[in-house]
Parts: C-alpha cells; structure tokens; sequence
C-alpha cells in the first residue's frame, strides 16, 4: 500500500528527447484511492513504510471492544429515537474505525473538538454515553464538562469547530505546552470556508492541531464528487502543510497515520489534515432517508469492507480472541443498551424558567421582564387546568 504525502510531492521533469515521449504510453490511472492500510477488508495484516505500528493482543482486543460497543450504543440512540425517546439522533454506522483509532491515539492532555456524530472519540475520552443523549432529548445544551475529559461540547454548525480548534491550538503554542489539538469534521464540512479559514491560520501560526477529515462520501445528499475536484488530503497542500488519506475503516490505520501526526504536532512542526476514507452506512440523522439518493449497491460494497468484521477476522486468525472472549462482550453490549434505554428515560426535565438564569452574568432589566412574562405565560395554563377540574366538580 502506497501514501501521499501532499507536502513533499514534486513535479518530475522528462530527461528523455520529445521523439520518446511522444511514444511514451500513459500508465493507467487506478480508480482505487491511494491510502494507508494495516489491515485488508479480509483482515490480513498489511505492512507501510512510513505507519508501522505494533500493538499487544490486549490492545487488539480493547480496540475490538471499543468499536463493537460504540456501535451498540449507536444502535440503540437510533432506536430511542425512532420511539420518540430523543429528538434527532446522527449515527457513526460504519465510521468506528476511524472514531476508535483516532480516539485512542490522543494522549490524555490533548483537546478533542468535535462535531455531533463523534460518539466513539467520547468514547475514547471518557465521556459517560448517556450524555451524550440530553441534548437530543432537549434537556440539556451538552451534559458534560468539556475541560474534565479534553473534549468540548458537541458543535452543530458545521465547520466551526474547526476555528475553535485552531485558536485553542494557537494558545497552546504560546503557552509552550507540549500537547496537541485534534478537529473532527465531514466532508461536507470541507467545503465551508470555516475550514479554509482554519487552514489558513493554522498554517500560518504553525499550530499544532490535526485536521481529521471523515469522509463518509456523503454530505447528507450530496457525494463528494460534487465538492471537490481533487482528493480532499491533497487540499492541504495549497496550505504549506502535509495531508494524508488513510483507510478509514481500518482501526490500526486510523491509530497509526493519528499518533505520526499529532507527534509532529507536538514536536512543533504544525498541522496536519488526516483524511479518512471512511462511509456513512446509515442515514445522515434520523430525519434522512438514504435510499432516495443511494444504490443499494454501494452500501452492499461497502458493508464488505466493515471495520469490526475486519479486526474479528484478524483476532481469530492470528489466535488472540477465542468464542469466550465475543460471547462476554455480546453480553456487556446488551447491558450497556439496557443502561442506556433505562437512564434516558428516567432524564428530568429542565425547569423551563432556567433558560433566563444566565443570558447576563449581572442580570438586565430586558431579560427580568421576559421572564416575568414568561412566567405569567406558564402560570396561566395552571389557571386553566384548575377552572377545568372546578367545572366538573
């Protein structure tokens, strides 16, 4: 497997007479994407020049089982929510991979900026599932503390994030710490100028922040050929600073290609941008339907080059898994959607006058008269409810 690195390529100039070239055939263009695999589609270990990565069989199983439960608690956010439980759910069907191995080449001291589809990477960092459920729910505008594991509040415009990475990574330079910055976005989002805008400026100010770009193929509906004219890693490259494709759905790939550039990062050698060639299996939120702008046949391809089927394939060839090993971890995935179903449920409300407690950190005289109104809004049902129960006395 090859890699390009969109930094040190140069144009070769012909040494031959123009008679040669002339006669010169054109090599074939592969319509394969160049990227960094470790592990094939059929879970054989694959070895690079430039990614080596050696892991124990310890490793290999908690990567599995990293994978196989993000995948339960996913599947079980979509069904809350198509029994009313949440409002909109955006699934990572498919993209465990590149969520897993990217996750867990952080070191804990680094800044996770996401968008909304990062469950693994929370995962990752220790952020509790069920939290990540109370904004859907409407509950809560996050319910976690983004300094206590490194990882902000789920971003719902898209690209920004990217922004809010750079700036961070900025004062991380200037603080003279050691640590790196990671953004997580789509290919949907590459194509806003939030994106362009961070690139700009990372490169600029040489931050040390990775570009993670999950390319699922599809920005809700539209695919990438109809955002960009060239692979989105070879972007980087207009910018000073190297990009890179990797395998999206290969975890040891992900893990590897992250660790090599955040460790550049961290050496002072600025950003990267890591595009993984990943898909979207399932719908973009559960307000989609795929099947209006997507073959069957892709999926079915796709769904060949699975990321869990693979690393399974890989542990039981190489003898580092047996049976027992799978059934128990059948067994936690089930109680961890069991844990799920039952804390979302049991979410309180919020008290619906909360939303004017901290508009103003000293209060405004505005902000008071809406709540009055408000609350005389609120009370006014209750004198409904109460004239209706008097009635039927």
């Amino acid at each position: 497997m090859t890699v390009e690195s969109t930094a040190a390529r140069k144009p070769r100039r012909s040494s031959g007479t123009k008679r040669a070239s002339a006669k010169r055939t054109p090599q074939p263009q592969s319509s394969e994407p160049q990227l960094v695999q470790l592990l094939s589609p059929e879970g054989e270990r694959v070895e690079h020049p430039d990614y080596g990565i050696d892991l124990t069989p310890e490793e290999l199983r908690g990567l599995y089982r990293d994978m196989v439960l993000t995948r339960r608690f996913d599947a079980e956010a979509t069904a809350l929510q198509r029994q009313g439980e949440l409002g909109l759910w955006a699934s990572l069907l498919g993209q465990e991979a590149a969520q897993i191995g990217s996750g867990r080449a952080l070191r804990d001291d680094d800044y996770v900026f996401p968008t909304y589809r990062e469950h693994g990477v929370a995962w990752c960092r220790g952020v509790d599932p069920t939290n990540l459920l109370g904004m859907f729910r409407g509950v809560n505008h996050g319910g976690w503390d983004p300094n206590s594991n490194n990882f902000h509040l789920y971003t719902i415009v898209i690209g920004s994030q990217t922004l809010h990475a750079t700036g961070y990574a900025m004062g991380v330079a200037k603080d003279g710490a050691d640590s790196a910055v990671i953004a997580y976005f789509g290919d949907g989002a590459s194509s806003q100028g939030d994106v362009a805008e961070s690139f700009t400026f990372a490169a600029v100010y040489n931050a040390p922040v990775v570009f993670f770009c999950q390319n699922n193929q599809w920005a809700i509906s539209e695919p990438t050929e109809k955002q960009t004219r060239v692979p989105l890693y070879q972007r980087a490259q207009g910018y000073g600073f190297p990009g890179v494709r990797v395998d999206g759905n290969d975890v040891l790939a992900c893990l590897a290609v992250t660790r090599s550039a955040l460790e550049r990062a961290r050496r002072g050698e600025g950003p990267t941008l890591v595009e993984a060639f990943t898909y979207r299996m399932g719908a973009h939120t559960t307000s989609d339907d795929p099947t209006k702008y997507r073959r069957d046949e892709e999926r079915e391809a796709w769904e060949a080059k699975d990321p869990i089927l693979r690393l399974r394939r890989y542990l039981e060839r190489e003898g580092h898994a047996d049976e027992a090993f799978f059934t128990a971890l059948d067994e936690e995935s089930e109680t961890l959607g069991k844990r799920v179903r039952e804390v979302v449920r049991a979410m309180p409300d919020p008290d619906p006058m909360a939303i004017f407690d901290h508009v103003y950190a000293d209060g405004h005289a505005l902000v008071d008269e809406e709540r009055a109104q408000f609350a005389a809004y609120q009370a006014s049902f209750e004198d409904t409810q109460s004239g209706s129960a008097g009635e039927g006395k």
